[in-house]
């Protein structure tokens, strides 16, 4: 929280570094000065947005992969087919996609910390639920619940960044994307330990979860009805656009750009959880050793995803390290192609770099609008576009596989896949503001 205290000092420290360009697109976020007992007031809630950013990270997906490690045990205990479980893999992504377009609005209307303040709430009723209704129908009704309360919060997370912090979108989105890789590693690894301590309950393992959710909603409970400082009256920077005119992001190509590289990095990642294990197993690796490979790819987010957008956000063009983490991503996938086995421990190195491509997106989101409503539109736009591109690659990789009888064909398309990755995230990477695009 120290962090926090000499926030105007360091904002001014930033803006001596920044760019005219920069500079003119966080004026029309920044905050006006205050006096001292609203700056104090301002101070407190600028730690607890902190807190609760880092709280929501760490809840977006436990949901997901707490699930994943039990899913034997769920299919048996509620008697699912192997065709709906299939399905149930494939919900999160849909859910992501139907409901998170429907966050800017709720925004507009509520204020983004009520609206994340909810989706915690929901997550929390959600796991709670699920593992006790008794019934398939029941469980996906519980779970797409959570994952509606993931979607919203998915989408204005960036958001909030922009608000309360617009001269640090980069520290703050690598802060947040740090916690969501944190979260994701721990569901998947502690989850099975922590059913077998609660005495082997499937219902009690993934129950636990809803705990961390509650905790979540603590802290914005007092930030209801603060809508953050870019919602206070101020000026206009020049050529900004006013605060609740919809874009049209259709028109802008930064737009299209930024949804199709969130779908194939999106893509990406949910073929390396649900298949690199199996990858690795049916090369000769022992199960344990294919898990502890998943979590190694997994957990090299937690310190990455806090450096890519520091470093993202000093430079003028985010190209260069898309290009970077595609190369990685090509030299994973050649790596499980020759030799998957022998050199096991690098791939799994080398595609958790890959998967990094994540906060690098969610740092562009916060860079290509200039206003606090942009940046809720773009987010909703890309990420709504980008899961929906993500829903057929893991079932096309499964179904390669069956069809084939290895993984040459799957691996393949994965890094077929990459190179558009590559070149559209190149594109949304450019020096540009979709306000610019889609006012022209």
């Amino acid at each position: 929280m120290s962090l926090m205290a000499s926030e105007e000092t360091r904002t001014v420290e930033t803006r001596t570094e920044m760019s005219p360009t920069e500079r003119g697109r966080t004026a029309a976020t920044s905050t006006p000065r205050t006096t001292p007992g609203a700056g104090r007031t301002r101070a407190w809630a600028t730690r607890l947005v902190v807190v609760g950013i880092v709280l929501s990270a760490l809840n977006l997906r436990p949901a997901i992969t707490s699930l994943g490690a039990l899913l034997e045990e769920v299919r048996d205990g509620l008697g699912m087919s192997g065709s709906v479980a299939g399905l149930l893999t494939s919900v999160p992504p849909l859910c992501f996609a139907v409901f998170g377009v429907t966050a800017p609005r709720l925004a507009r209307r509520f204020g983004p910390a009520a609206v994340v303040c909810a989706g915690m709430a929901a997550i929390t009723a959600g796991l709670l639920i699920r593992p006790y209704v008794g019934n398939t129908a029941g469980f996906l009704a519980a779970s797409a619940l959570a994952l509606m309360g993931i979607a919203v919060s998915n989408v204005l997370m960036p958001v909030i960044v922009k608000q309360w912090f617009p001269d640090r979108v980069g520290s703050m989105t690598g802060l947040y994307s740090m916690a969501l890789a944190l979260g994701t590693s721990l569901a998947a690894a502690v989850t099975v330990p922590l059913t077998d301590a609660l005495g082997g309950s499937w219902q009690s393992g993934l129950a636990v979860w809803a705990a961390v959710a509650a905790a979540a909603v603590l802290p914005w409970l007092p930030l209801v009805r603060d809508r953050g400082p870019a919602a206070r009256p101020q000026a206009p920077a020049r050529g900004a656009t006013q605060q609740h005119t919809p874009l049209r992001m259709t028109r802008s190509r930064t737009a299209w750009a930024l949804a199709v590289f969130f779908g194939l990095q999106a893509t990406a990642a949910y073929i390396t959880m649900g298949w690199m294990p199996q990858i690795f197993r049916d090369a000769g690796v022992p199960a344990g050793t294919a898990g502890v490979l998943l979590a190694v790819t997994m957990v090299m987010g937690v310190p990455l995803a806090f450096v890519i957008p520091r470093v993202a956000t000093r430079l003028p063009h985010q190209g260069p390290i898309v290009l970077v983490l595609g190369a990685c991503g090509l030299a994973g996938y050649a790596g499980l192609y020759f030799a998957p086995a022998g050199g096991a421990w690098v791939w799994a190195v080398l595609l958790g770099v890959s998967n990094c491509a994540f906060p690098l997106a969610l740092t562009l989101v916060g860079m290509r609008a200039r206003s606090g409503p942009g940046v809720a539109q773009l987010s909703a736009f890309a990420q709504s576009t980008g899961y929906l591109i993500s829903i057929p690659g893991p079932l096309l990789v499964g179904v390669l596989y069956q069809q084939s009888g290895g993984w040459g064909l799957p691996i393949a398309l994965m890094a077929a896949l990459m190179v558009p990755q590559m070149v559209v995230g190149f594109l949304a990477g450019r020096d540009r503001t979709i306000e610019d695009e889609t006012t022209r």
